[in-house]
């Protein structure tokens, strides 16, 4: 059957989103007279969110009060800041032109709420391009559920074992998996230094975007 489209997580697959988190982070820390941390550290727990990166940064009690007000304000430091210094990841451009090229649609579901996710797509010159975005906004259940997927493919109109899921935490394959989909996990994103992507389950696993174009290739026949 004939590949429909491919579907990205945004954080981490399809866009290196950490810098602008690893920014607001470090802002945080030195507007109250803190030395900055390791980049490293905050990068090892994006998956994690706002949470998981407060917790990076600060000696708190998760479940206090400074701790919400630390998370919020994490939130609304990054509300201003997304997007300024996030990119696409090496490679991924190329690629996207050649699914585009082949008249493949590609999209992107991605836990991440819309009020991050649409300007970050625009800022970056990639909403025209997408045909569909997906955030947990949108669904009353998010990955790794598979109601996002299904919700895609959906939009789509496609069949979602057309359709190829691409992810770096392993809740984007379930979610793919459990959707019907094929799924292609990559080493590159933002993964724990615990975790192993080769065991996740997925049909695929590659160590960069241009990786994926044979992967198109065997799906395609020929481009």
């Amino acid at each position: 059957m004939r590949l429909g489209a491919v579907l990205f997580d945004m954080d981490g697959t399809l866009l290196d989103t950490a810098p602008d988190f690893i920014a607001v982070t470090q802002a945080m820390r030195v507007s109250r007279g803190l030395s900055r941390i390791a980049d490293q550290s905050i990068r090892d727990v994006v998956s994690g969110g706002a949470q998981a990166m407060v917790l990076a940064a600060f000696d708190v009690d998760p479940l206090s009060a400074e701790f919400e007000a630390l998370r919020q304000e994490f939130l609304d430091r990054y509300q201003d800041h997304c997007a300024l210094e996030s990119r696409l990841y090496d490679g991924m451009e190329q690629l996207l032109a050649d699914i585009e090229q082949a008249k493949i649609a590609w999209g992107v579901v991605t836990n991440k709420p819309v009020r991050f996710a649409e300007p970050i797509m625009q800022r970056l010159g990639l909403a025209s391009r997408c045909a569909v975005l997906i955030c947990p906004d949108h669904v009353s259940r998010s990955k790794p559920d598979p109601e996002p997927m299904l919700l895609a493919c959906s939009r789509l109109a496609l069949d979602p074992s057309t359709v190829l899921f691409v992810g770096d935490d392993l809740r984007d394959i379930e979610s793919g998996r459990a959707a019907g989909s094929k799924t292609a996990a990559v080493r590159y994103g933002y993964i724990h230094p615990d975790d192993n992507p080769d065991h996740w389950g997925a049909d695929v696993v590659v160590s960069h975007p241009l990786e994926l174009r044979a992967v198109l290739d065997r799906a395609l026949g020929s481009c």
